[in-house]
């Protein structure tokens, strides 16, 4: 098995009383991409923070390549930053920009030429050497800033909320941008996004920071299909949450007044809203009566709120081309036993 690119060993870091990361573990593959996903307060800008060695551990270890590198100062790490802000030269161009850092390490003229044309026919400016930053749009000036972190060739490149400054159909095409240039290059890409779209679409593995602490980490469909925890289930898609209650006879009653046949006992289970269809009368198992409160479009379909038995109230996804039910309609609900994910906590 490769050994991991970054390691993260126990790290932890306090601001006053503040635990901003309690013993946190994290590994890193070589050439993969990795997205730091969390709500404000969970630690994610943090831990990318101490990675670049601009902040420091109380306790852990941080290895890069085998290498422990918590002693050692940014500019001596082998880890390239991209900031939201872009943190662009404002009165150099952009050859110069993306020449900065080559410079300071002393690299050749002839062999900067080289490497910076290289870096910006990889994301198409050529032709936009002599342009300063404020004569580039917003994803331009994002390109110049990953192309003068990728120039040096680091292993390892941390992105803060590099898509957070960008419109939303920019943001997306950018990010399949960002997706490909990495698979070009082969880096390790560490990201942080409160976007959850935008970490499910671009990453290899997605790690759920909650509190400071690693609340899941694996694949996107893994962490979206099975979620372990009711944090993660309710962070990831807003999945509906059914409460459990074990019976004599193995099945599982919930809170919603339905009957479970569940794989697993579990506390509660989570179900995707686009998991439920509407169908015309409720089964007695994977199934409940609902009453319809709203309604909204969305583009690619409809989103319900309805109110069950109980006083609960789940998200069903609707297709566009249904035909949306009135208000306060009544509404028969199913859904496959395969589509429930027990949640241990």
């Amino acid at each position: 098995m490769a050994e991991a690119l970054l390691r993260l060993e126990g790290v932890t870091k306090r601001f006053g009383a503040t635990l901003a990361l309690d013993a946190l573990s994290l590994e890193v593959m070589p050439g993969e991409f990795v997205a730091l996903l969390g709500g404000s307060g969970s630690g994610k800008s943090t831990l990318l923070r101490i990675v670049a060695g601009f902040e420091a551990a109380e306790a852990g270890r941080v290895l890069l390549q085998g290498r422990d590198i918590g002693a050692l100062p940014p500019h001596a790490r082998p880890v390239s930053m991209v900031f939201q802000s872009y943190a662009l030269f404002p009165h150099l161009t952009v050859f110069h920009n993306v020449a900065y850092g080559l410079r300071r390490d002393g690299v050749a003229r002839p062999e900067i030429a080289r490497r910076v044309a290289e870096a910006l026919a990889m994301v198409g400016l050529e032709g936009f050497e002599a342009r300063k930053p404020a004569q580039l749009s917003g994803g331009q000036r994002q390109r110049v800033a990953l192309v003068r972190s990728l120039v040096k060739r680091p292993p390892l490149l941390l992105l803060d909320e590099p898509l957070g400054a960008l419109d939303a159909g920019l943001r997306e095409r950018t990010g399949l941008e960002l997706r490909a240039l990495q698979r070009a290059t082969g880096a390790g890409f560490v990201m942080v996004t409160h976007d959850q779209a935008e970490a499910l679409a671009l990453a290899d593995r997605v790690a759920v920071l909650q509190e400071g602490r690693l609340a899941q980490y694996g694949p996107p469909q893994v962490l979206y299909e099975r979620p372990a925890t009711r944090h993660v289930a309710e962070f990831l898609g807003a999945a509906n949450i059914l409460e459990g209650r074990a019976r004599p006879d193995g099945a599982v009653e919930c809170g919603a007044g339905c009957l479970l046949r569940p794989p697993r006992a579990a506390p509660a289970y989570a179900l995707r809203p686009e998991r439920i269809r509407l169908v015309a009368q409720a089964p007695a198992e994977k199934g409940v009566t609902a009453r319809l409160k709203d309604l909204a479009y969305r583009g690619d379909g409809w989103l319900a709120m309805v109110a069950l038995p109980g006083g609960a109230e789940w998200r069903v996804a609707l297709p566009a081309d249904a035909a949306p039910p009135a208000p306060g309609a009544a509404l028969s609900l199913a859904w496959a036993a395969e589509s429930l994910a027990p949640l241990d906590a």
